[in-house]
């Protein structure tokens, strides 16, 4: 059978990895509710399917080999693990691999210090909590049915379309500085070979962490942004007169060092980024060429 990927949510991450994994011979069917961007899957090799919507979403799971789940959870839970939970349960026999975006934002706040995938899930976000429980409910649904669920704790996303340089070039970027505040950061292109490793290897009940080796204050990253394109460093502004929204805050309410040992030592990943100023050198040099 030919290998299927089902991607019930594609969007940033889940693109890269379909880009990965088609020169290999995969087919990759992506979901989306959008007919735009429905169009614009079918135009990148990707099969569309409308969902939530009218597309043939049972069809699709019967024909996949392997599933990522990239959607959200909100305040009614998982929307997938709710909608179509238990239509891949019953296809468990043909699914060879299940992988699951999470967020490192289930390990809450540790004022700076490490964590890795044995810490205590402590998350202090409405966002993080969600997270928790939609794991949660997905590792409960491969327990009882034999799915072979991966769970994948991604790091602060950053590639192209996604950098600091168009804040930086128009003059909106801000150094925000927070005492003590540091980030772990993962490239879309790492993410993408991350889950392929997985995908090649699959160990069912694992927990990887998605993260560069070199976590660091936000305000380093714009002023190493600024650097590179040769302009000005941006106003340095302190948290409390930074005037963010709630979205923005709630990301500063966590301070936390990332390990990543597992992916490394467990799928034998060597980073293509491995930290931010290897991340962004690419970027710009690829906006260049």
């Amino acid at each position: 059978m030919t290998e299927t990927l089902l991607t019930l949510g594609h969007g940033y991450s889940a693109a890269a990895l379909a880009r990965r994994l088609r020169p290999d011979g995969w087919s990759v069917i992506g979901s989306t509710r959008s007919p735009e961007k429905a169009e614009r899957l079918a135009s990148d090799g990707v099969e569309p399917v409308l969902w939530p919507g009218d597309g043939d979403i049972s069809g699709a799971i019967e024909r996949a080999t392997h599933i990522l789940i990239s959607a959200a959870p909100g305040d009614d839970g998982d929307p997938v693990l709710n909608a179509l939970g238990k239509r891949i349960a019953a296809n468990a026999g043909h699914i060879e691999w299940l992988g699951y975006l999470s967020t490192t934002g289930v390990y809450g706040d540790h004022g700076g210090g490490w964590v890795d995938e044995t810490t205590p899930l402590t998350p202090s976000t409405k966002r993080g909590l969600q997270r928790v429980d939609a794991e949660a409910g997905w590792q409960a649904l491969a327990s009882a049915h034999g799915l072979p669920l991966h769970i994948f704790r991604l790091a602060g996303i950053y590639g192209p379309g996604r950098g600091p340089f168009s804040k930086v070039r128009n003059g909106t970027a801000r150094r925000i500085v927070k005492e003590g505040q540091v980030f772990s950061r993962i490239h879309v292109d790492d993410i993408a070979q991350v889950l392929a490793a997985s995908i090649a290897r699959p160990d069912p009940g694992a927990v990887y962490n998605l993260c560069d080796d070199d976590p660091a204050p936000p305000q380093d990253v714009i002023a190493h942004a600024a650097t590179l394109l040769g302009v000005p460093l941006p106003p340095e502004v302190h948290f409390e007169d930074a005037d963010l929204s709630p979205m923005a805050k709630s990301f500063y309410a966590e301070s936390k060092r990332v390990r990543n040992d597992r992916i490394k030592t467990e799928l034998g990943v060597q980073l293509i980024h491995p930290d931010y100023r290897s991340g962004l050198s690419a970027l710009l040099a690829a906006e260049v060429g």
